[in-house]
């Protein structure tokens, strides 16, 4: 198409330098690239040798430097692993007469005066100089805290932490619930890296810096409730609450509920539901929103008629996936019944509507499997079902 641009497509398959590729933000890069179709990454990590970096940088036709330290055994290190390492990656390219772009990851942190933002700092310093000398194109994102799958818990990432305990039954420490924590998305993250080499587009504060967006803002307090609540919903500490949280497109409760899931241990992936059973089958809640419904299964052995109640407010959906039946309407105050014959072996949806009384019949040889979702989840101290025969 005349309309896309050339310099993604001359990327495709040209080498392309990942430093801490292992890393938390390089795991997701790299595999983001890989999944694009990028054929040519270049992942260097810490336990690889410098002759390897020196190759690398010979050849690169785009750099991410995303390795860095956070965690150090003194404050020597962080300028080594944060301030060294540039200017040697920096080195190396100029050695070989490459100037290439380059993209750093930084954090907001190199506007404090401690020792990590100090390297930090002194690292975006050695790379903002190098695009002044050389014109080449550099990107230095200041990032706010990363959360999302692969992150290390118990490390340097709170909601990795909070997430890997709670999803283990496991304490979290709080010293200040008030306290607010600005966050980025590892996909937004990216997102935001991937179209800075891609069309060379970035949001750039105030200072010139690389800025990710969206920033999401969660207390301490107001986090862990909600990830609480997405443990409970699996049924940690008792009964699951079938809860299913808000999951607006981009919301932080969305990214935060995918982060979470993620670290469950896997031999805790499933949970059991309730079965409400009788002689005439069972039903099974399996999902509750407050804003969506209720999503449920219910199985009636054959002959069994279910049903036979009217809603005032509450309406259905009904559908057959296995075995068939007939679904039979009448006005509450009185008409004539219409009928629908569905089967498991051509899928269709039946609304139920208000002001309708209605049941479901099996009429098959077998089990009759029906996914019923309702527009409110089950409140018996407000039912809203009204018996009447159709």
């Amino acid at each position: 198409m005349a309309n896309e641009p050339t310099f993604p497509r001359r990327l495709q398959n040209a080498p392309i330098l990942i430093t801490g590729a292992g890393g938390f933000v390089g795991k997701n890069l790299t595999a983001a690239l890989r999944a694009a179709g990028y054929t040519d990454l270049l992942p260097f990590d810490v336990e690889d040798s410098g002759e390897t970096l020196a190759a690398y940088c010979q050849k690169a036709a785009f750099v991410f430097h995303l390795a860095g330290v956070n965690r150090p055994l003194s404050p020597d290190e962080f300028y080594a692993g944060n301030t060294g390492l540039t200017e040697r990656l920096l080195a190396l390219l100029e050695d070989a007469g490459n100037t290439c772009p380059v993209l750093m990851t930084s954090s907001v942190q190199a506007a404090l005066d401690n020792d990590y933002g100090k390297s930090k700092r002194l690292a975006e310093d050695a790379v903002l100089a190098r695009g002044q000398r050389t014109g080449a194109p550099v990107y230095v994102f200041r990032m706010e805290g990363v959360f999302g799958k692969w992150c290390r818990p118990n490390y340097n990432s709170v909601v990795a932490t909070f997430c890997h305990n709670i999803a283990r039954g496991l304490p979290i420490e709080i010293r200040d619930p008030a306290f607010e924590l600005p966050l980025v998305y590892i996909d937004d993250v990216v997102a935001c890296l991937t179209a800075a080499m891609e069309r060379g587009e970035a949001a750039r504060d105030a200072g010139g810096f690389c800025r990710i967006r969206p920033v999401h803002r969660v207390t301490l307090g107001a986090l862990a409730d909600t990830l609480y609540g997405f443990a409970a919903a699996r049924g940690q500490n008792g009964a699951p609450t079938l809860a299913v949280p808000a999951l607006a497109e981009g919301s932080f409760e969305k990214k935060l509920y995918s982060t979470y899931l993620s670290y469950l241990p896997t031999d805790a992936f499933a949970y059991d539901l309730a079965m409400h059973c009788d002689a005439r089958g069972s039903f099974t809640e399996f999902l509750r929103t407050p804003e969506r419904g209720q999503v449920s299964v219910n199985i009636s052995k054959p002959g069994i008629v279910k049903g036979n109640h009217w809603h005032n407010t509450k309406n259905e959906k009904f559908l057959v996936v296995r075995g068939e039946a007939v679904i039979r309407f009448r006005p509450a105050d009185g008409g004539e019944v219409t009928e629908y014959r569905v089967s498991g072996d051509k899928l269709r949806v039946v609304d139920i509507p208000c002001g309708y009384t209605h049941n479901i019949e099996n009429v098959g040889t077998g089990d009759l499997v029906t996914v019923m979702w309702a527009n409110e989840a089950f409140d018996p101290a407000h039912p809203d079902t009204i018996p009447l025969p159709v």
